[in-house]
């Protein structure tokens, strides 16, 4: 009897000890994280994921001082934005992998060449408290006389979602920095993040704000007095993507990471969480729209990441 179970203990550490284990870096709030991190173990039993989280900005500053100092970098990055990807590809960090997912998600969703791959849709629209006498669905609304000194939108010089959104919307022949001019005009304010507006929100503070959709969503089904708007013109959008480091030790199992990702279980995870899933096979969570009723701006993550020095610049020029 002895020796059986010495013989089992034996496999069972052999077999713990085959288990390949991945480091990944995220920006997902840590429930999201767990959840994702979970399901693909459970999935893919044979590897382990061991799992760091923080802002995309922290998470950056932390991957570039464990390089310089020799340290093992992580195998991936499933972070906020494409245009810190757009970075990292150009200094040679990432490693290409074109996921057999790839056909169900729109070419825009995802690098040409497989360094990054966006796994959700992450908009930035209208949101207003329910007591506001006039109900928005444009960009434009912002700088008309009904909302002056009514209207809150996060700043670009501390949220990377509202970076991408001016990037979006000045890049955009009909509106460019002539449109953020006559929001501060119209005594549009820019304070903090996403979570600054949604509080103005729903204190009452301001009526109006431009806000990340799930952020609003969200507290209108929790009771919050707050509706939101896909505005007519389109959204700016986040994508979330995730990438496989080049020095990664396991790019397999990096691999298969992102497959389960851009897989529909994957995605139906993302759906089940409240954000707009990237892939054109799922459909939206509840509170959100049929996916073609939301219209998605053009954005050009390479120009974003050129110009994004310029464009703090000029909006602290206006806004000051």
């Amino acid at each position: 009897m002895k020796k059986v179970t010495a013989l089992l203990f034996a496999l069972a550490s052999a077999s713990a000890s085959a288990q390949t284990t991945l480091m990944l870096y995220t920006s997902q709030p840590n429930q999201d994280a767990q959840q994702t991190v979970a399901a693909f173990e459970k999935a893919n039993p044979e590897i382990r994921v061991n799992w760091i989280r923080d802002g995309t900005t922290k998470l950056m500053a932390r991957f570039q001082a464990e390089k310089e100092a020799g340290v093992q970098s992580p195998d991936l990055l499933l972070i906020a934005d494409s245009v810190t990807m757009e970075s990292l590809k150009e200094k040679g960090r990432l490693s290409p992998y074109v996921s057999r997912y790839q056909k169900d998600y729109d070419p825009s969703l995802y690098d040409a060449k497989g360094y990054y791959h966006g796994t959700k849709m992450i908009t930035t629209g209208i949101a207003y408290h329910t007591q506001a006498s006039f109900k928005p669905d444009s960009w434009w609304d912002f700088t008309k006389p009904e909302m002056k000194n009514l209207a809150v939108m996060p700043s670009p010089l501390y949220s990377g979602a509202a970076l991408i959104h001016l990037a979006t919307l000045t890049e955009n022949k009909a509106m460019g920095w002539h449109y953020y001019q006559q929001l501060k005009d119209n005594q549009v304010q820019a304070q903090g993040g996403n979570g600054g507006v949604l509080n103005a929100l729903s204190s009452g503070t301001k009526a109006y704000g431009a806000i990340v959709d799930y952020l609003a969503i969200r507290e209108k089904a929790k009771g919050a007095p707050i509706e939101f708007v896909f505005p007519k013109e389109g959204v700016s959008m986040v994508t979330e993507p995730v990438a496989i480091l080049s020095d990664s030790q396991n790019k397999v199992a990096a691999q298969k990471f992102v497959d389960f990702l851009l897989s529909e279980q994957g995605q139906e995870m993302v759906r089940s969480q409240g954000y707009l899933p990237a892939s054109n096979n799922v459909g939206t969570p509840a509170g959100f729209p049929p996916r073609e009723q939301i219209k998605m701006m053009a954005f050009h993550p390479k120009s974003a990441l050129n110009n994004a020095t310029e464009n703090k610049r000029q909006f602290a020029k206006i806004f000051n």
